[in-house]
């Protein structure tokens, strides 16, 4: 198999350009690296199709290793054919593949193996083959009684023979194709409610007796059913139209339809469907549906983290993390502008205790001892409340006082009890490692979050349903994607986050900050060579996102590759300036000649990258710093009415919507339909998580903690009646009321299905025609 080839078609690129980036990942070079440096090499391919390109490598790679197995197994059977051959080769799909092996897969004993030994084949090949209609089936059958093999009697035999006809059917790979298909066009998942939890009230009754088509289900209702079959509330079965699938199956086992085999061999139909095709059937659909709808999950918490990633950093500043309580008091730390940890204080401004002015004099005191410039205060319980004692505070210290302003602290208890934190505060306790994790995330989000691990910052969509080792890899390729995008201080970073920088291990990571602590901050980017296992590779993949601020070399702390540094220096010399003169100096640098520069494997789009990254070296690509200021009068669930106006902060965007801290402990739901003025298909064209919106109350259920809000600039008055079953909390729970059913005409339907990504829209057609490996892509 070509796999370049192959793939430059999948993805819709030029030869060379597969040809190339597959070289590129066969050399050791990571996707950031590729994606930044090596546009040449690939036509200036961005990240996300190269990652793509990388992901099909793999596994076009692991389809010709056991494309390989499977014809030395087949060959050392005597039974590999020219036209077999010529199809195993030919599939590029594993399930297809397993089809064409399983014929000759070993095998447990089953019911067919068991009549083959026993001699029966020579009477099934006589009922397939059969066209007279007055023959004796039983007189035939006589001559293969095997008592000693467990076929006494004549009915005995004609059930074997018919046994090995059965299987037949079910390891034929067009077979199961083609009823794949009708399964993904007509097949449908049914949900019914197990007998013990009849009459139960639970989160999962829109689904006691639930029917949707297969291939038209979103990803958040495939994967509440398949929670409710977890937790043995429901129960779940593939639907299929049996008559078409039995008409299908006759069509190819019952050659002669008046012969006087017919009769069993229709019931060899049955037995053949029955108990071996739709079984099979229906736990490779699940799975393809399981698969894809775990994809989408995993696009949805991919998008999500990103977006929380990349939230503006509010800057190296002097900061106080709060972490608030009620009856335990809030913790408070301070940071200094680089992180580091400074002090530690207990307070109870609220009850029980109410020790007010011994809680202001506590934050005065630390405000002024650290010149604090921003105060962190995490959405915990009491956030609200401390957040109005913390202004009372700040209101008596002039127009110098910090800035104040409530921070997401999703996954903080889990970090400050993590072996990370642990390793970093050893003698501090949880509570305290939580507020300066709260304090450390609004300098930098990225490089605090990195400490955590994804699924326990709350973004994602039945994190805990999916496939966690392939969640992880998506989300470890997320992190990497944002932490090479905005650039590493190599003085000041974590172990954690220097893991994820491109070329770099956790052990090397592990080993940059012994040298650090051991001998100092590194001087130079040229410097990290003399850290063991910074071979010229590794330095080669790493370099050019490691930031050295201060370094002698002005381009240390730039996104310019060492590489590069002789081309910086011809430019300046050709212009009769230093590097450091012609850094940032705009007017000069728009009088560098480009095509002089241009040879061998260096093009205009290294140039042009280079000659940005020098009118703004170190440029954050992140965007300004802005947090959400929650309305003094609104501080619980009941203060809301309808019409309100009030601005917030979007804490999680899902497939029907996106879920707003208002500032009342309880987010509200914008669902889909009240994200615009226009039709929105995916709420992500909108809204990213951590962006600061203005949201219209529409309405609210204070017994069920339910907000309903709205972004249109004239919320509809029955957006509550349209929440149906994607209503829900971004816990995971299922809908709590059934779908409205779906449209009565055959187009609308398939229109329906195209516009839930089910099908692409080149598929939907006057007279569809269904691929599955197209549509379960």
């Amino acid at each position: 198999m070509d796999i370049s080839r192959q793939i430059a078609i999948d993805i819709g690129v030029e030869l060379w350009q597969a040809q190339n980036a597959l070289t590129l990942f066969d050399e050791g070079a990571t996707v950031p690296f590729i994606a930044r440096y090596r546009k040449e090499r690939t036509g200036g391919l961005d990240e996300t199709t190269i990652r793509d390109m990388l992901h099909r490598y793999r596994y076009y790679t692991e389809l010709d290793q056991r494309r390989a197995a499977i014809l030395d197994s087949i060959r050392e059977q005597g039974k590999l054919t020219a036209e077999l051959e010529q199809n195993i080769n030919a599939t590029l799909n594993k399930t297809e593949l397993e089809d064409l092996y399983l014929p000759f897969r070993p095998k447990r004993v089953t019911r067919g193996r068991k009549a083959l030994d026993a001699g029966l084949e020579p009477l099934a090949r006589w009922l397939a083959a059969l066209e007279e209609p007055d023959a004796d089936c039983l007189a035939k059958a006589r001559e293969f009684i095997y008592a000693d093999k467990g076929y006494a009697t004549a009915q005995e035999a004609l059930q074997g023979a018919c046994d090995i006809l059965a299987e037949e059917l079910s390891d034929n790979a067009d077979i199961r194709k083609r009823l794949r298909e009708l399964a993904v066009r007509e097949g449908f998942m049914v949900s019914t409610v197990r007998k013990e939890f009849a009459g139960v009230k639970t989160k999962f009754g829109m689904y006691y007796n639930y029917r949707e088509r297969a291939s038209a289900m979103p990803s958040h209702r495939v994967l509440a059913m398949l929670r409710g079959e977890t937790e043995k509330v429901l129960s779940l079965r593939l639907e299929l139209p049996r008559e078409k699938a039995i008409a299908m199956l006759g069509a190819i086992c019952i050659r002669h339809p008046r012969s006087a085999a017919a009769p069993h061999l229709a019931a060899t139909v049955d037995d053949a469907f029955d108990r071996l095709l739709l079984p099979a059937t229906e736990t490779e659909i699940r799975t393809e549906i399981r698969e894809k709808a775990e994809r989408e999950a995993f696009r949805v918490f991919n998008d999500n983290l990103r977006a929380l990633l990349l939230a503006p950093p509010a800057g190296r500043k002097p900061v106080l993390g709060v972490d608030p309580g009620f009856r335990t008091g809030c913790k408070v730390a301070a940071i200094d502008g680089t992180g580091k940890f400074l002090e530690y204080a207990a307070i109870f401004p609220h009850e029980p205790q109410e020790k007010t002015a011994e809680a202001e004099e506590t934050l005065r005191t630390l405000i002024e001892k650290h010149s604090i410039e921003l105060i962190a205060i995490g959405n915990g319980t009491a956030s609200r409340e401390t957040k109005r004692f913390v202004d009372g505070v700040l209101a008596k210290l002039g127009d110098k006082r910090p800035i104040c302003c409530i921070v997401n602290e999703a996954g903080a208890s889990v970090y400050s009890a993590s072996e990370t934190a642990i390793k970093e505060f050893p003698g501090l306790d949880v509570t305290v490692r939580g507020a300066i994790s709260i304090g450390r995330r609004l300098q930098d989000p990225l490089s605090e979050l990195v400490k955590i691990d994804p699924k326990s910052i709350g973004v994602g969509q039945y994190q805990h349903d999916v496939n966690q080792a392939k969640l992880k890899a998506s989300l470890d390729e997320v992190v990497e994607s944002c932490v090479n995008l905005v650039g590493v201080d190599v003085n000041l970073a974590s172990e954690e986050l220097l893991q994820y920088v491109s070329g770099l291990s956790r052990s090397l990571a592990g080993r940059i900050v012994e040298h650090r602590n051991r001998n100092g901050a590194f001087a130079s980017r040229e410097a990290l060579r003399s850290v063991k296992g910074m071979g010229a590779k590794t330095f080669e993949q790493a370099a050019g996102f490691l930031r050295i601020a201060g370094s002698a070399n002005p381009l240390d702390n730039s996104a310019v590759h060492p590489e590069r540094y002789g081309l910086v220096e011809e430019m300046a010399a050709a212009l009769s300036a230093t590097v450091a003169e012609l850094i940032g100096n705009t007017e000069l640098i728009q009088t560098i000649d480009r095509a002089k520069f241009v040879r061998g494997d260096v093009g205009l789009p290294t140039i042009d990258d280079i000659i940005r990254e020098l009118e703004k070296p170190g440029r954050d690509p992140r965007e300004e710093f802005r947090y959400a200021e929650f309305s003094d009068t609104i501080r619980d669930i009941s203060d809301l009415t309808p019409g309100m106006k009030l601005e917030g902060t979007v804490t999680n965007v899902t497939n029907f919507g996106a879920f707003v801290d208002i500032g009342v402990h309880h987010d509200g739901l914008v669902h889909i339909s009240e994200l615009a003025d226009r039709f929105v298909r995916d709420p992500r064209e909108i809204v990213k998580t951590g962006q600061v919106v203005n949201v219209t109350v529409v309405s609210v259920d204070t017994d069920l903690k339910r907000i309903s809000l709205s972004m249109k600039s004239n919320p509809g008055t029955k957006a509550a009646e349209r929440r149906g079953a994607d209503s829900v909390k971004h816990n995971g729970a299922a809908p709590h009321r059934r779908p409205p059913p779906p449209p009565q005409t055959a187009a609308d339907r398939l229109l329906q299905i195209k516009q839930s990504g089910a099908i692409p829209k080149k598929l939907v057609t006057a007279k569809p025609k269904f691929n599955i490996r197209q549509i379960m892509r």
